[in-house]
């Protein structure tokens, strides 16, 4: 299915015209590849997890035909187990073929096809589509809840060798809540209802909520401090709370977040998750404070610098990736109100996963 792109809901006061969200849209396009890979920037690798976030801000922008490109991709590209690899290296256009750069499988990337399936169907209404990519969906899932524990969080993945990680990563867990959530939403759509998935849901809400000592101490990482709001496991004045917390130590007034303390270096990835994380709090103005705040990472061609490094006043690392200006369209969509970017990342229609009856 393809349509002309559109980025009327991609104007934002202060933070993109229409005409720079065209530029910005441009500029993903013109690094996906002839075979629908969505690289970092050509040259670098590719992940499964930036590869559908940058193919979901195409979606935002109209440009279904060249997400569904880069859905495409994964589908021929999924390993038996249902997973994909940590990182594959960039190929020249009419080359399809998938060298693991990096042959861990992490669970977090392997869950999040299902996020971005369940987004392209919302802006398409492609029922083929979904059909299509099911079994891929399905078969992900699976391979995610293969390793998660007792406790409901998530193990982090597969060694090459096939050997689980039980360690897990809060941010990584939280982005699998959201992604069985919509796992969830496309099998409830199908008419194939799957408890044991809710049962999973539930039991990884819970463990994020209530169990921090479940997960790696990363809370130096700004990922670590919104992405439990952002995945959906907090809600209400449990998320507020925990924002309001550390908002003093990674958001740096007119700049944008931090990724790591006490690195003097603000990242826009981190600093439109933030925005997308408050937007989904009801907080639409301070989420447009936080965008605002990183125009200064945008470069000509509509791409933005992936960071700046504010103590020395200097763009780093020198790149500029499709995942970035993805994080950017999608956070500006959801202040638009595009429909299908607002259930993803609203979350209020999105099946909840089954409380731990211990817990409930």
């Amino acid at each position: 299915m393809s349509s002309p792109g559109r980025t009327e809901h991609l104007v934002l006061p202060g933070v993109l015209t229409a005409e720079q969200a065209a530029r910005t849209v441009a500029g993903i396009l013109a690094v996906q590849r002839s075979d629908g890979a969505i690289p970092w920037f050509r040259g670098h690798h590719l992940d499964p997890w930036d590869h559908t976030e940058a193919a979901m801000a195409l979606d935002a922008a109209g440009e279904h035909e060249a997400a569904g490109r880069a859905y495409a991709w994964l589908t021929r590209h999924q390993n038996e187990d249902g997973s994909w690899y940590a990182a594959y290296a960039d190929r020249p256009d009419g080359v399809d073929t998938a060298t693991p750069q990096d042959s861990g499988k992490e669970t977090n990337f392997t869950a999040y096809i299902a996020v971005g399936v369940w987004h392209h169907y919302l802006a398409t209404g492609d029922d083929t589509f979904l059909d299509r990519m099911w079994p891929a969906v399905y078969a992900a899932v699976e391979f995610v809840l293969g390793l998660q524990q007792p406790g409901g969080e998530i193990g982090w993945k597969r060694e090459p060798d096939g050997t689980a990680v039980p360690d897990a990563l809060l941010t990584g867990s939280s982005s699998i809540h959201q992604a069985l959530r919509c796992a969830l939403a496309i099998a409830d759509h199908r008419g194939e209802p799957q408890p044991d998935w809710e049962l999973a849901a539930g039991a990884l809400g819970h463990a994020i909520r209530s169990h921090p000592e479940r997960f790696l101490d990363k809370n130096r990482y700004s990922m670590d401090w919104y992405y439990p709001v952002l995945g959906g496991a907090l809600t209400g004045a449990a998320a507020k709370a925990r924002i309001e917390e550390r908002w003093q130590e990674f958001v740096v007034p007119g700049l944008g977040v931090r990724c790591v303390l006490p690195n003097p270096w603000v990242t826009g990835g981190e600093s439109c998750e933030l925005a997308l994380t408050l937007w989904a709090m009801g907080e639409s103005e301070r989420a447009l404070d936080v965008l605002r705040s990183i125009t200064h990472l945008r470069d000509d061609d509509g791409m933005y610098w992936t960071g700046y490094v504010f103590q020395d006043e200097a763009v780093w690392p020198v790149e500029k990736t499709t995942w970035t200006a993805g994080s950017l369209l999608l956070a500006v969509a959801a202040l638009g109100g595009d429909p299908a970017t607002v259930a993803v990342f609203g979350g209020t229609d999105l099946p909840a996963g089954l409380e731990p009856a211990c817990c409930a």
